[in-house]
Order: structure tokens, then sequence, then C-alpha cells
């Protein structure tokens, strides 16, 4: 058996931003348009009328400042309002691959590696770009790896799910190391016209390597413990997909072929899972709360990272124990935790424990309890 280790970690920000303010004015003139165009039967009470945004409401829901995206020019435009992206042709790499191989060649540098040193591939992501071949092989092939690819999709679950699976492999000596990648377009299945969630998603890559800690070229994170669990829930769901057009209505501009939820019972259903997820774990591997330094969550909500955390710790965190990347790139679903994690984990000791954990749509929770050598 051989002790797993995450040795590297990076990150592909897009350039572009949009700011509170950007997309309040973007979701407003529509508002405008809309309502408008559908004057008579808002009139006649057959259709409400759509309400207007605010920079206020949008912080005090989310906690959100902004949030990076691959093209903002299609999603501000009112008569558009998603991102307008260039046709890339067969013989391209996928634009998936592409961020995620700007995010694994920074993980690789910070571990000190090359793809020489890369067994696996595992592209984690709560949606994917095409079916097939799978993006994961085209990141291998990318990086020219040898060994195997595969993708994964837990939604927003999907990095710690990825880093387990590395994790199992690792231990069972069956592959030396493995890049989990989580490339996110978030921007293209949110539904930007919605004013309940129009200001929740970014974009972004990320990527860790995970190696055996034998083979470690400077400081490290030891994988000491992992769990998944799942749980059928309709509350956060996409409905779009490859059946879609052999279905009556299958090719309508459809509400739930976008990001869907019911924010209020995610709320109160998921924290309860997450937080007793967490205290199993710590209780089966003897640890107490005042044992963890650092808590690296998903980026969805700041109020359920603020629960969560002080239901873990037993009190409000400090500064610094919670880190929250969220109000600069917004909920990027499988990569946010893996972000907190990249940006704020260089600072602890030799000895110290931290804990990342993602949760989301299925639901699913995954939750990953580290340890700081060197």
């Amino acid at each position: 058996m051989y002790t797993p280790a995450i040795t590297g970690s990076g990150v592909f920000t897009p350039s572009e931003t949009i700011t509170n303010a950007e997309l309040v004015e973007s979701f407003n003139a529509y508002v405008d348009i809309y309502n408008a165009e559908n004057a008579d039967q808002i009139a006649a009470g057959d259709l409400p009328a759509k309400d207007y945004s605010s920079e206020e409401f949008i912080f005090k829901a989310s906690g959100i400042n902004q949030r990076y995206v691959i093209d903002k020019t299609g999603i501000l435009d009112p008569k558009v309002m998603h991102p307008l992206l260039r046709q890339r042709s067969d013989d391209e790499p996928s634009l998936m691959a592409e961020m995620a191989l700007d995010a694994a060649n920074k993980a690789l540098t910070a571990a000190g590696k090359t793809a020489a040193d890369v067994d696996a591939v595992i592209c984690a992501a709560s949606n994917l770009e095409r079916a097939y071949p799978a993006v994961a092989i085209e990141i291998q092939n990318l990086l020219e790896i040898n060994g195997f690819a595969f993708d994964m999709n837990v939604a927003c679950s999907s990095a710690t799910f990825g880093i387990q699976a590395a994790a199992d492999m690792i231990r069972s000596g069956s592959i030396r190391s493995a890049l989990v990648v989580c490339p996110e377009i978030c921007s293209a299945h949110l539904e930007w016209r919605d004013r309940d969630c129009h200001f929740i998603f970014g974009d972004v890559a990320t990527a860790v390597l995970i190696e055996r800690s034998e083979n470690a070229a400077g400081p490290y994170f030891e994988i000491k413990s992992t769990r998944c669990a799942t749980d059928f829930s309709n509350n956060i769901r996409n409905n779009n997909g490859f059946l879609r057009r052999s279905r009556p209505d299958g090719v309508a501009d459809r509400r739930d072929m976008q990001f869907m939820q019911n924010g209020r019972k995610v709320f109160k259903e998921v924290l309860p899972m997450v937080s007793a997820h967490i205290a199993n774990q710590m209780a089966d591997e003897g640890m107490q709360a005042s044992d963890l330094k650092r808590l690296w969550l998903h980026q969805a909500n700041k109020s359920m990272n603020d629960f969560i955390g002080k239901k873990v710790l037993g009190r409000t965190p400090e500064a610094g124990e919670q880190p929250n990347i969220l109000q600069d790139y917004a909920n990027t679903s499988s990569a946010g935790s893996i972000i907190a994690f990249s940006k704020y984990s260089d600072d602890l000791e030799d000895g110290d424990t931290g804990l990342i954990c993602s949760f989301g749509a299925g639901y699913s929770v995954g939750s990953v309890i580290v340890q700081k050598h060197g």
C-alpha cells in the first residue's frame, strides 16, 4: 500500500470579468425589453412582469462581487444573454481541454514534475462539452501522457470524487500519479435571464497532481482520508442531454435545459448532510475540531460556508481558517474548493491538517482530509 499525496495544484483564470454592476445593468435592460414585448399579456394578468435585479440583492444572496468568464460580450448583451464562443474544428483543442492544459501545467510546475511522471488523467467536471471522445483523453494527448484517462461527473462534488478515485488507485499501486482536472465553463449552463440565479456562476479550470508521497519533490499534502456520499434529489437539475431532440418539444428553448435549483430546499437539506458527513469522517479518524487548521469548502454561497464552518469547528471560524474566493470567482462548481486550496495552503506548517470539501447536485458530498509535510 502506498500513501497518496497532493504535490501540486494550478488554476486557470479567464481574462474577462463581469462585475455585479455590469451584470445588473445588462439584466435590467433585458427586463425592460421583455416587459415591453409582453406588455399586453402582462396587463391582462396572463403573464407576470419580470423584476429588476440589484447589486445589493446579489451580494446579500450570495456574497459574490464579480465572476470570471470565457466571454462576457454575449452574456451582457440583453438580446443574447449567454456566452458567444467560436466554433472550433475537430482538429483543434477543445476549449475545456485548453483550459485544463493551462491548469495542469501549473500543477506540474508546482510539484516539480513533468507529464512523463503522470500515469492517469481524470477530467472531473459538472458539464462536459461533448459526449465522446472523452475530454480527459484529449487532455492526456495534449500533455503527451502515457497511461489512461477518463471523464467523470458528480456535479459540484466532481473534484473530491476525482481525488478519491486517484488516491485509491495510488494506494493500491496500480498507478504512480494522476492529474485531476476540473475545467468548468459554468457560464454556458447558467440561465442569465433568471433573476434568482443569474449571478451565481463563473468560469475557471483547476488541477491537482496526486502522487505517491515517497515520490514528492517538495512539500506535499498527505491524503489521510477520503469520503464520498450521494443521495438523490431533483432540487438541483439540468435536463439537457443527447436525447433532447428525440422527444416532443425537445429542441425548444425550455427553461429546464439550463441550471435550475430550489434554493431554499437545497439550503435546508444539503447543509445538515454535509455537516454530518464531515463530523462522521472526523470521528472515524479520531480527530477533534481543534485538529483542523483550515477548511477549503465548496464555494457556492457564503451563508452556506459560514454555516458549515461553524458546525464543523463548533464556533465561528477565525480569519483565514475558512478562506472564501467566492467574492471574486463566484460559484465555479467542482473547481471552487480547489481554487481555495490552491490559493490558501502554502502557509500551513509541517504537520498542519486541513479538509477539502465539496457538495452539490445529486445530492453529493465529498471530503478529503490532508496533512502538510515539509
